[in-house]
């Protein structure tokens, strides 16, 4: 970071593929800031997916279209939720000012999830020094419609659907952390050995084919995206002094370049 900035509060974005550890990564730095006397709140893409029916709507809107058929591609997102949410954490600058920070409920209306009910949501109080945002398509950039296509054609309504997102994410980023992996697979193979974990510990689980099927509507994204992220970096972000990128092999471990 550069010394002397006059942020009055950092907002930090991490980047990284689903399992790849940065719910841990989030946990740790919270904990840090909060040790250090910095105060710090924290969010996931995932808090603004759309609601029940709003989902509902999208599925009607892209019949057939299997990567919006869930929630978690680009137009999954209540968007204009996100910037009102991003907006007043900036402004939560004094002493004795709160606000609650949105979460959603993955388990609701039989695992296809719903915003959880406002009573539920965590609060925070000011002044903030840090936001932590986390989610495993920030940063992604649109691309031409010839090369998603090429990936999959299912993806053009998903590329079209992310040229709103830098306005509603991106922008209010002002540091970046990138986690980088090699290879997208590493995703159901992280996935896969979660899901066996909850279910040695009896815990419900999704079975195998249910995993690849999960990960199957992401993949065609990480395909296509992080190509980009990984050579050029967040969209519109020119700071590199500001960009921390992190490799990380298969077993999630951090990887020296030589």
């Amino acid at each position: 970071m550069k010394r002397g900035m006059s942020y009055a509060m950092w907002q930090i974005g991490i980047s990284a593929p689903q399992g790849s550890g940065k719910t841990t990564l989030v946990f740790a730095l919270e904990h840090l800031f909060r040790r250090t006397g910095r105060n710090a709140a924290t969010l996931s893409i995932d808090d603004f997916y759309l609601t029940a029916d709003g989902q509902a709507k999208l599925r009607s809107q892209n019949p057939g279209n299997a990567l919006l058929e869930f929630r978690g591609n680009a137009g999954s997102h209540d968007l204009q939720f996100s910037v009102d949410t991003l907006t007043a954490l900036k402004e939560l600058t004094k002493s004795g000012m709160k606000m609650k920070l949105p979460r959603y409920d993955k388990s609701a209306h039989g695992g296809r999830g719903d915003r959880a009910d406002p009573s539920d949501w965590p609060e925070v109080e000011g002044p903030l020094t840090v936001v932590l945002f986390e989610g495993w398509m920030l940063g992604f950039k649109p691309l031409p419609g010839d090369v998603v296509k090429a990936v999959d054609p299912q993806l053009e309504s998903v590329n079209r659907n992310l040229e709103s997102y830098y306005d509603a994410w991106d922008r209010f980023v002002n540091i970046w952390i990138i986690i980088k992996i090699k290879d997208p697979s590493c995703v159901y193979q992280w996935r896969l050995q979660a899901e066996v974990a909850m279910r040695n510990d009896g815990k419900p689980g999704m079975s195998d084919e249910e995993v690849l099927d999960f990960v199957s509507r992401y993949l065609p994204a990480y395909n296509a995206y992080l190509p980009t992220l990984y050579s050029e970096g967040p969209r519109d972000f020119f700071d590199k002094e500001r960009l921390l990128v992190i490799d990380i092999d298969e077993g999630r471990n951090p990887v020296s370049e030589v």
